[in-house]
């Protein structure tokens, strides 16, 4: 019988190197922790790391040496939305970079729902844009400060990346279609009130916190872990299935024909993509 030679996952060293310009990882006792940033501090939205987090997810789950995931953003805001990266009209990009850019929103969530097998735990550090990261993750915590909106339906364009789609899952789908076409802010506490989030904690508590979740998760049976997780993701599964793909092709459709482009629009809320202005 001829001998075959493997190929295994990729170690934790090359992966957490080959992504730390937009994820900072570190890992100890089988905890991962991941953390969004641009240059050091609070993450600002790039085509670059919406492309990068896809494939960290695929390299993450293949990784035997990961148990429990912490998501969490650097400083004190949670992401940064930045109108220039639609300085040029969707209805502009070449076909094959719209097709690119479909596959690549599609992924971003899918590979975080179907390809990490481990309990993960999403930790919001602040205001932001969109929370679905955090929110997709097992259990999600938040800082008191936390605010976040869907800033699709505001900037012209269908809320189909993604926010909405959890939202709907998590609040029922007659407050979601409310947020979605108000763009009113969901600050921490509303959060915790509508079961979105399941603690709002000072900001230099939410990592201590983080961590006590994961540790406490450790102590029960690797097989026990793994199959829990299964169980309670499985709802996102479902969801991912039945209906990102059709929300995602709705929005970016209305992008692709859409001739005055989102630029000037998310310009004139700059603010609240800051993380500034609250509604």
């Amino acid at each position: 019988m001829t001998e075959r030679r493997m190929i295994g996952p990729t170690k934790f060293e090359e992966y957490s190197e080959k992504y730390k310009e937009f994820l900072l990882m570190t890992r100890r006792d089988g905890i991962i922790e991941v953390r969004l940033h641009t240059g050091g501090g609070s993450y600002t939205h790039n085509w670059e790391a919406h492309t990068a987090w896809s494939h960290a997810w695929s390299d993450i789950g293949r990784d035997p040496e990961n148990e429990v995931m912490i998501i969490t953003g650097t400083g004190d805001k949670w992401l940064i939305g930045d109108p220039e990266v639609w300085n040029t009209k969707f209805m502009d990009w070449p076909k094959q970079k719209k097709l690119e850019q479909y596959h690549e929103s599609l992924r971003l969530l899918e590979n975080l729902i179907f390809c990490i097998d481990i309990p993960t735990i999403g930790a919001i550090n602040g205001p932001g844009t969109h929370c679905e990261l955090a929110t997709l993750c097992d259990i999600t915590i938040c800082t008191e400060d936390a605010d976040f909106f869907d800033p699709h339906y505001l900037g012209g364009t269908p809320p189909g990346d993604g926010m909405l789609l959890t939202l709907q899952n998590m609040i029922g789908f007659k407050k979601a279609a409310y947020y979605a076409y108000t763009g009113k802010n969901i600050n921490g506490q509303t959060a915790l009130d509508l079961g979105i989030v399941s603690e709002v904690l000072p900001r230099e508590q939410l990592l201590p916190r983080a961590w006590e979740l994961a540790e406490m998760i450790m102590q029960a049976p690797r097989s026990t872990r793994h199959l829990s997780h299964s169980i309670i993701s499985r709802p996102w599964k479902q969801a991912m299935v039945a209906d990102q793909g059709f929300q995602l092709a709705h929005q970016m459709y209305d992008m692709a024909i859409d001739e005055e482009g989102a630029l000037e629009r998310l310009k004139k809320m700059q603010g609240r993509l800051m993380g500034k202005d609250v509604q």
